[in-house]
């Protein structure tokens, strides 16, 4: 740092700074320290005289780093340039999030309320850009409205959609729905591109003050409706990476076709161990083989891990391109991996009959499913045998004699992993876990790629002897990294917020069923409530429930338990070929068990912690994109039986209408709350329900109904429906009159409480701190 004097501050991040750079300027934290402590904004150079920049070149470094700052969202440069805290200046960062109808919402960075964003301020911004903005009031609604003040950070910078011509000028329309603006394309820049065909569009100006968006054709990826389109829609519509760079090309290409014998070097070998692979009968990469024997006191289970580190090392080409990815993504029909084949379904597969590298998990396990005690290490294995959950499941419960015969040489320890299996069920059944078996649906498809039928998924005991030894596995590898507070990733899932389970008990107590713990149930609590379920008529209705009251499960280097789990610990060890968590837990597996591990400091925690963030957005993306796909494709499935009946149930409940789910076929879309008759219709969160203001219809979450086909809308992948009649009867059911007295005598009660300034939540609160 340049000519610092006795009254320039100390930067408190100089060893980070001078390890970084040749030549150090002050860090971002001593700007925002300054700059906070001061509480007035200032220019670059009285920034610099202050923290002891000088010279030309130190200057613009630092000049560099200021508008770093300011594009990232710390800092705010007014329009003398002069450059204060965002955060001291009312103004709040956050990435933005658009709706269909033209208003969108500001996703603040550091969390809290969002932002709702006008339709004018829309205007300025995409869907998934980074702003800041200022809170300028509150909306009708009593939202806290936002006004944009800079765009930080363009997110999209191309996007596909439908070229379509108004007035003489082309337009690309966009696919994603939240992107509400069309995309200009000014005369020539269309290409070879034809009126409604799918293009991409490359984004030459953003939307600003004195802007429209506008944009080049680069791509046509085909007409409307040709097969495999909407697989290359959702690649580029989610910004899945598809090709492989040359060098990562070239890194798979130079990897040998075998393990070289020099690799399988000091690690233990379990060539003669009979370990099977059990997947699906289309896979093709696998991940895991398992073995087991009984002992004394119980069982000993190995499961070995595909050894995934060995070949993809920390920022190699090969591990950035992992780490982009995030995950392998499953498309009906097709897979984006998140690995070169020459790895995903060579090298790192754990094929039949070949060596292969390992990371394994040795576990002995007592007669009540506990793990007494565990062990990880490096080793090489060679897998006896490929196995199916249907093959597995003919051996160890239908006695199918022709394939006992064929795996003779793994049938011990098959029968040890089915015992196993019994016991550690028993023990998940004792510890509490959210054990929700919800219907899942399979797609079958025909020769063009397209719908043939939807069917029921059948899971047998083969796939749920796999899953109870990945999570034995899991845990040991999360117990491992928390004994030894090693920096690495965790599966967290946290319980449900306030206002969920408020919601959720309110829907409980009206069917009579009770969710114990109190402010902070816990995965036991849900399991006994599940358990209270068995037998009833509207157990899948609950299920429904309890499991959208839940959050959703992330990575996170913040060790806070897997709720839904029941457990303390937890990680992702098992899957290093598809997902990138895995990988790292197994490189700091690696560090602990070799003596090596990596100190835990901020610079690495905040390292980790944007890794998890970035894989919990991989994994989203990848969700998101697979279910776009799989929408369309039921839409599709669908345009042919416009005008017919069917039956089906309410799978969801809106404040716009209601999702129905259609029996036999399994497809689900939407009657619009105008479709329901001439009411008014009040919503009702907490119980699932729509509530005729005159008519006292009522359509509840779990309400059976018959449907009419009357639109399909391939462009939104819209299924429309109109209401025939519920099951049984005429119009929706009937409100009771005895719940209505309640009802209204509740509502009472509760605004001549708030009259008061009691609630009674305030007084039950009370009563609680008073035992």
């Amino acid at each position: 740092m340049s000519n610092p004097n006795k009254d320039t501050p100390v930067d408190p991040m100089i060893d980070r700074e001078t390890r970084s750079y040749e030549f150090p300027v002050p860090s971002r934290e001593m700007v925002l320290d300054h700059l906070g402590a001061l509480g007035e904004q200032q220019s670059l150079k009285e920034i610099c005289r202050a923290l002891g920049v000088a010279g030309e070149r130190d200057t613009e470094a630092f000049a560099r780093r200021l508008r770093a700052m300011e594009r990232d969202g710390q800092l705010l440069k007014n329009r003398r340039g002069r450059y204060g805290v965002a955060a001291k200046m009312d103004m709040i960062c956050g990435r933005v999030m658009g709706h269909a109808d033209g208003f969108g919402f500001l996703i603040p960075d550091e969390g809290g309320e969002d932002l709702f964003l006008a339709p004018r301020d829309m205007r300025r911004v995409l869907h998934g850009d980074r702003a800041m903005a200022r809170v300028v009031g509150v909306d009708h609604r009593g939202r806290r409205q936002g006004a944009i003040v800079e765009v930080l950070e363009h997110h999209h910078h191309s996007i596909v959609g439908r070229l379509i011509n108004e007035n003489g000028m082309d337009f690309v329309v966009p696919d994603d729905k939240r992107i509400t603006q069309d995309i200009l394309i000014p005369p020539g820049e269309s290409g070879d591109a034809r009126q409604g065909q799918i293009v991409v569009a490359q984004i030459v100006a953003q939307p600003g003050r004195r802007s429209r968006l506008a944009g080049r054709i680069t791509e046509v990826l085909g007409d409307h409706m040709a097969p495999g389109l909407e697989v290359e829609i959702a690649i580029r519509k989610h910004e899945i990476p598809v090709q492989w760079p040359q060098a990562v090309s070239a890194a798979a290409d130079a990897l040998a076709a075998q393990v070289p014998e020099e690799q399988k070097q000091n690690r233990e070998d379990l060539r003669d161990l009979p370990l099977v692979t059990i997947d699906g009968a289309d896979s093709r990469d696998f991940d895991d083989a398992v073995y087991c024997e009984p002992q004394k006191n119980g069982y000993r289970l190995i499961v070995a891990i595909a050894d995934v580190s060995s070949y993809v090392q920390p920022g190699s080409d090969l591990d950035r391109e992992a780490y982009q990815r995030g995950n392998s993504v499953y498309f009906p029909l097709r897979v984006i991996p998140m690995l070169p084949e020459a790895l995903s379904n060579g090298l790192c597969s754990l094929n039949p009959d070949v060596d292969r590298l390992c990371v394994v998990c040795d576990m002995d396990i007592d007669s009540q499913g506990i793990v007494k005690d565990f062990r990880f290490y490096e080793a090489v294995m060679r897998s006896q045998a490929r196995l199916t959950y249907d093959q597995t499941a003919a051996i160890l419960i239908d006695k199918d004699q022709g394939l006992i015969e064929r795996y003779r040489t793994v049938l011990g320890s098959l029968h040890a992993l089915y015992d196993l299996y019994k016991i550690l069920r028993t023990a998940r059944h004792k510890r509490g876990a959210v054990d929700l078996d919800l219907p899942e649906t399979r797609i079958v498809y025909d020769d063009n790629k397209r719908i043939e039928c939807v069917v029921p998924t059948v899971r047998n005991d083969a796939h749920r002897l796999i899953e109870e030894c990945m999570l034995a596995a899991n845990v040991c590898a999360a117990d491992l990294l928390a004994k030894y507070k090693h920096p690495s990733l965790y599966r967290i899932h946290e319980g449900p917020s306030a206002d969920k389970l408020e919601d959720l008990r309110s829907f409980l107590a009206e069917l009579g069923l009770h969710l114990g713990g109190g402010d902070k149930p816990d995965s036991k609590d849900y399991g006994d409530l599940i358990a209270q379920l068995e037998g009833r008529s509207d157990i899948t209705l609950v299920q429904t429930v309890l499991l959208r009251s839940l959050s959703q499960a992330m990575y996170s280097p913040d060790n806070v338990g897997h709720f839904a789990l029941g457990y303390v610990n937890y990680t992702h060890f098992t899957s290093p070929i598809r997902r990138y968590p895995d990988l790292m837990v197994h490189r700091a597996i690696k560090h602990v068990i070799s003596g090596k591990p990596i100190a835990q400091d901020k610079e690495t925690q905040a390292s980790v912690n944007q890794q998890g963030e970035h894989c919990s957005m991989t994994e989203r993306r990848a969700d998101d994109a697979t279910r776009d796909v799989i929408g369309w494709l039921k839409a599709e499935f669908m345009m042919d039986k416009v005008g017919e009946v069917f039956e089906g149930k309410i799978t969801g409940v809106t404040g716009f209408g209601i999702f129905v789910e259609l029996k036999e076929i399994f497809v689900e879309g939407l009657v619009h709350v105008t479709a329901l008759g001439n009411d008014y219709y009040h919503f009702d969160p907490a119980h699932h329900r729509l509530t005729g203001e005159h008519s006292a219809k009522v359509f509840r979450l779990g309400d059976e109904l018959k449907v009419k086909v009357v639109r399909v809308d391939l462009d939104e992948a819209r299924i429309d429906f109109e209401l025939e009649s519920p099951l049984g009867g005429e119009g929706g059911r009937k409100r009771n009159p005895k719940r209505d007295k309640r009802t209204k005598k509740a509502k009472k009660e509760s605004k001549q409480s708030k009259k008061s300034g009691k609630t009674s939540k305030g007084r039950r609160q009370r009563r609680r701190k008073s035992k």
